[in-house]
């Protein structure tokens, strides 16, 4: 959990940073993906809301838990990591089917696809040796 921390943190903390700024509309034109005036393509991204703040609200309790020395930390910190990863992954493929590669969305996500993956399979080896 030392290394895990760290991006629990950066993560559930931007993910409600994001979505605070995105609800007051402080994003500079600029940044804005393409066709985001588009009903449909705003509606896309805000589906996003639930699953960003079920990652950040299971990133967090992980972090409570494991500070409490619970064992339910675990199975939290894999929750979080898994849904954190559909996310950057859903993101990455819708991206892709459009053919937009803006880097201002793409690192991101691909930031919320992959660290994931270093961190899953062996909390993954950890649960499966407490069950044995």
């Amino acid at each position: 959990m030392k290394t895990l921390k760290p991006f629990f943190l950066v993560t559930d903390i931007a993910f409600i940073v994001y979505w605070t700024i995105s609800a007051l509309q402080l994003i500079p034109p600029q940044f804005l993906y393409s066709d985001y005036n588009n009903p449909i393509l705003l509606a896309w991204n805000w589906s996003f809301l639930p699953l960003d703040l079920l990652i950040s609200a299971t990133g967090f309790a992980a972090l409570w838990a494991y500070q409490r020395r619970l064992e339910i930390w675990h199975s939290l910190a894999i929750i979080s990591l898994v849904l954190t990863f559909t996310s950057g992954l859903n993101a990455i493929a819708f991206w892709i089917i459009r053919h937009d590669f803006d880097l201002t969305w793409w690192l991101p996500n691909l930031y919320l696809m992959l660290y994931p993956l270093f961190f899953i399979p062996h909390l993954l080896k950890q649960s499966s040796q407490n069950f044995t």
